[in-house]
């Protein structure tokens, strides 16, 4: 039925395979913030909450010093009058904080969502525009996760942690500056307990990134392993492969639950880092704060202070810890999508400056077309034709003749790497998507349908089509007994993929579907390849409704599609070899009568003994 296929599904994202250097995680959130600008609307605001709530923070340290320095300790007794004050005023500070966290944290919200739908959106959209070729080159199931999970993984930086890390080193500063004014020696202390760490963050990122990137790889690999088997579960069944789908679907969640365990592992081990760091910051700072007290260098109301102020300090270290090992994983993810938006699209449109073909019955033109797949030979040589309008043509060959390579050209699934495709005396490459996708209309051998009712899938190339304009095109196709003998007729649930219907029902709302769309180009896959006689009857039917007064070219399976063409086509190891009639070809000794006379001796019954 084909030429050629594109290269079986590959993992291009193979962590072994050769790739060229990554970019560097700053260029990568450039490249992100940049194409959702949402993330960063409004962010001045949000900062100046930021630096409300981190500066109420530290109004509670400073009451605490002056409550128990000048509130307690005064010569006279304790002046409960300033005790009050600090109450009120470290309570006034909780509420502003709180407050700011607030509405801080819901504009991040929202500022996030909008952002990453933005993101999804602009790579659903890409993955469409990107050519059949492409997305067969690479596994469904990870297209999905890269707009899915891939996405995900950024959803939890930005919203858990991407401001908040600029948030939290902010606080740091701030607290470090006002640890230096009640005592540089136990600042001095803290930072050289911290400094380690710091020190040696930036390395051991470099390693949870390549581990995450292996995450997201394994993730993607797993999603398809398992994607696969749900839609092909029938052809699992039938060839009882449940066993050898079950070990390929465990190999791959083994592989991702490796790939996260080691990830994890290493995220594991900036904890104790952390812990040990902070154990021994909190406990030089007692032991050197009281010398310093009992040596008149520092207050008991400044010591007890300080230590709320390294509490302050720690818990932004212990969070930017966490969360630049979690933004390892978004950097990753926001690699693959943007893998995803780079891929150019080799089926360029014209867009607003391409050409619009005019309405009405289609000529077809193919001017000395050549092609040849991706890696591959060359499937088609210098094609030479001219199709008139309002005609049925029948394209017919072997196996890897040329002639699904031939309608691939037509539609602009591809383009040819010689010559040119015209319609109309107008090349594709210069007409827009938009018009070329409402005048030219594929109907496949396998009709996809959506899990929607027929009414819905009907109408999936022309939505404003109403009941009447759906009910009409069974009518006119012949099928409004067939539509009638459903229990909900129209309205009939099809099922994913169209299951609940067979194969002959689905390519019926198919045809409807393209009928309804009103197209000048038909390209039809034999309509009628596998499906029962009386099926076949009405698909026929309705195939000369849909092609009357259109353009129509069917790749033709069956003699008998063939037989009733205005015109033939002959295809044979990717060369136009003969073109007439069918009562012009079948006896001129050539590939036709060939393939007529091989396909009217598998017609003939099977005697008996």
């Amino acid at each position: 039925m084909t030429t050629a296929t594109a290269a079986p599904p590959r993992d291009t994202e193979d962590p072994a395979a050769a790739a060229p250097p990554r970019p560097s995680g700053w260029a990568v959130l450039r490249r992100g913030l940049d194409l959702s600008p949402e993330f960063t609307q409004g962010l001045a605001v949000t900062l100046v909450l930021a630096a409300l709530a981190t500066v109420g923070r530290i109004v509670v340290p400073l009451a605490v010093q002056q409550t128990i320095d000048n509130g307690l300790r005064g010569d006279g007794g304790p002046d409960l009058a300033l005790v009050r004050w600090m109450v009120a005023g470290s309570a006034l500070a909780v509420i502003v904080t709180a407050l700011c966290s607030y509405a801080m944290n819901v504009r991040v919200y929202n500022a996030s969502e909008r952002g990453l739908a933005t993101l999804r959106v602009r790579a659903f959209r890409h993955v469409h525009d990107l050519s059949t070729l492409h997305q067969q080159s690479e596994r469904r199931g990870s297209l999905v996760s890269r707009v899915t999970g891939d996405v995900d993984t950024i959803t939890r930086f930005i919203q858990q942690g991407g401001l908040m890390l600029i948030v939290n080193v902010a606080q740091m500063a701030v607290v470090s500056a006002l640890m230096l004014a009640y005592s540089w020696q136990l600042t001095l202390i803290v930072w050289v307990c911290f400094w380690p760490l710091f020190v040696s963050l930036k390395a051991f990122q470099k390693r949870v990134g390549a581990a995450a990137d292996a995450v997201r790889v394994h993730a993607g690999r797993m999603l398809g392993a398992i994607s696969e088997p749900v839609v092909g579960a029938s052809v699992v069944r039938a060839h009882g492969i449940e066993d050898r789908t079950a070990k390929r679907i465990d190999e791959a969640i083994d592989g991702h639950r490796k790939a996260q365990t080691r990830a994890q592992t290493l995220v594991a081990l900036t904890f104790p880092m952390g812990e040990v760091a902070v154990g021994l910051a909190n406990a030089l700072v007692v032991v050197v704060g009281v010398l310093l007290g009992v040596d008149g260098q520092l207050t008991l109301g400044e010591l007890v202070a300080f230590l709320f102020l390294v509490t302050l300090f720690v818990t932004p270290v212990q969070f930017a810890v966490e969360v630049l090992n979690e933004a390892q994983n978004a950097l990753a993810g926001w690699r693959r999508v943007l893998e995803i938006l780079d891929a150019e699209p080799d089926i360029a449109d014209p867009g607003e400056q391409g050409a619009e073909l005019p309405r009405g019955p289609v000529e077809v033109r193919f001017d000395s077309v050549a092609y040849a797949y991706p890696e591959g030979p060359r499937v088609l040589h210098d094609v030479d034709v001219t199709l008139a309008a309002r005609t049925r043509v029948a394209v017919v060959g072997e196996t890897g003749s040329g002639k699904t390579t031939f309608a691939k050209l037509l539609t602009r699934i591809v383009d040819p790497d010689e010559g040119r495709v015209l319609l109309d005396g107008i090349p594709l490459t210069d007409v827009r998507f938009a018009s070329l996708r409402a005048r030219v209309v594929m109907v496949p051998q396998d009709g996809f349908l959506f899990d929607a009712t027929i009414r819905d899938n009907v109408r999936y190339g022309r939505p404003d089509a109403d009941d009447a304009v759906v009910a009409g095109a069974f009518a006119d196709l012949g099928l409004a007994d067939w539509l009638d003998g459903l229990p909900l007729g129209i309205d009939t649930p099809v099922g994913q993929r169209g299951e609940s219907l067979s194969a002959g029902e689905r390519q019926l709302v198919a045809l409807a579907r393209a009928y309804v769309a009103d197209p000048d180009l038909l390209v039809l896959d034999e309509a009628t390849s596998a499906v029962d006689p009386a099926t076949e009857v009405r698909i026929q039917r309705a195939l000369d409704g849909l092609t009357r007064g259109r353009t129509a070219v069917f790749i033709a399976h069956r003699m008998s599609t063939a037989e009733s063409a205005d015109e033939i086509l002959v295809f044979d190891q990717g060369r136009l070899v003969e073109r007439g009639p069918h009562t012009g070809l079948v006896g001129a000794d050539g590939v036709y009568t060939r393939l007529h006379a091989s396909w009217t001796a598998q017609q003939k019954p099977v005697k008996e003994d």
